[in-house]
């Protein structure tokens, strides 16, 4: 779970919101929309690695949370020719 800041809060306190994120991704909103996201280095470098897919890390028996963002399946009523 992420922790949400505004901007402002963010600008009062760089600190704490380095160390929330050592716990999870901080969400940085400005005008009540999100903007950035802080993250630990070593997160950072997790999900990054340009080298390996998310099939990678679960053959490696690795923990994966990421959330995919799949098309919205339709379907298409069209006539059949018998």
């Amino acid at each position: 779970m992420s922790k949400t800041i505004t901007s402002r809060e963010f600008n009062q306190d760089v600190s704490a919101a380095k160390r929330a994120a050592l716990e999870g991704p901080v969400v940085i909103t400005d005008h009540g929309r999100r903007s950035h996201v802080l993250m630990s280095a070593e997160e950072y470098d997790r999900i990054t690695k340009a080298d390996r897919f998310v099939g990678d890390f679960l053959w490696a028996g690795e923990e994966v949370d990421y959330e995919l963002e799949l098309p919205i399946r339709t379907l298409h009523e069209r006539d059949i020719d018998l």
